[in-house]
């Protein structure tokens, strides 16, 4: 039946990508990216998708969406759209409509991700998430730093949002404080973002030409993982990014109390799996003081699959209606 199909989306800032649910179906089909700078707003875009796949009715509607969802509402930071989800299920006769910050989908992901989607980084092996109960997060450096955790309780899915990004940066040796104490000076206060982003690899970059007196030719953050194998202070900047993220997704570990696995997602890793597996992430990550013997047998994962986003969207549709 028409009205059983489910609407799927991951907006962001440029790009809506839109997904359906087909009836009985256990994962989304007719993926198609709209540039919503052609669309005065979600509304339209949703009407040319649906007509371009030749569906005219829908049973419940679920977005990630890459901002704060604040009662059933976002406005997207680089783009007019304001999405509301009175609005939508009004405009489409939905029974139910759901909004997922981007970071909250990723995370209903995890609980559906298959061996090929993920690629482990250290020993510990991949966790079973089809145990009845568990507790996982995710650390993402993209654009920004995004961390969200997922709980399974009495076979029901729970995420946690939060802010994690923006915890204040502790430096765990020499150069990380030195890089700091230049950020400082630029910044006031040095976030986990401030490093673990596309800018904050910038970031490292500028604060370490200034620290060893070297200057800084590179400009853009695919220029520095370009010249990690030729040039030392882009070696270096790589170097340090990776051994931080490890030790803020150890820290993420211990705050949120994720001991059965902590993925890594964005556009940065993905891109760069091989220097990420080769770095002191790991010794990052299980660098812990008293508690190194728990974070040594939690395993960590980065997310190679290329939409975890709309995939958790799907997850969570699935329940709708």
């Amino acid at each position: 039946m028409a009205e059983s199909y489910r609407l799927v989306a991951d907006i962001g800032g440029t790009n809506a990508r839109f997904a359906l649910i087909e009836p009985l179906a256990t994962d989304y089909s007719n993926e198609s990216v709209l540039l919503c700078g052609d669309f005065i707003s979600p509304e339209q875009a949703i009407t040319h998708y649906l007509e371009a796949a030749g569906v005219t009715q829908l049973q419940a509607i679920c977005f990630a969406v890459a901002g704060p969802v604040t009662d059933g509402s976002v406005e997207l930071t680089n783009n007019n759209w304001h999405i509301r989800a009175a609005a939508l299920q009004s405009a489409f006769c939905v029974s139910e409509v759901k909004l997922l910050n981007d970071f909250e989908a990723i995370a209903y992901s995890l609980s559906v991700l298959k061996p090929a989607d993920l690629k482990v980084i250290g020993l510990p092996p991949a966790p079973d998430l089809a145990v009845a109960r568990f507790t996982v997060g995710v650390v993402g450096p993209g654009t920004g730093l995004g961390a969200a955790a997922l709980l399974k309780r009495e076979e029901r899915l729970y995420s946690l949002i939060t802010e994690g990004g923006h915890v204040g940066f502790a430096p765990e040796n020499g150069l990380q404080r030195a890089v700091w104490e230049v950020l400082v000076g630029r910044f006031g206060r040095v976030s986990d973002e401030r490093l673990l982003s596309g800018s904050g690899l910038e970031n490292i970059y500028t604060a370490l030409s200034e620290i060893h007196d070297i200057p800084a030719h590179l400009v853009s953050a695919a220029e520095i993982f370009a010249q990690s194998d030729d040039n030392f202070l882009a070696s270096e900047t790589v170097s340090l990014f990776f051994e931080a993220l490890g030790q803020v997704a150890g820290n993420f570990a211990l705050s949120t109390g994720a001991f059965d696995g902590i993925y890594i997602a964005g556009g940065i890793a993905n891109r760069y799996p091989n220097l990420l597996a080769s770095s002191a992430f790991r010794s990052g990550f299980e660098n812990k003081g008293r508690h190194r013997h728990i974070m040594e047998g939690i395993p960590t994962l980065l997310i190679t699959h290329p939409q975890p986003g709309l995939l958790g969207a799907s997850v969570v549709a699935r329940d709708l209606g």
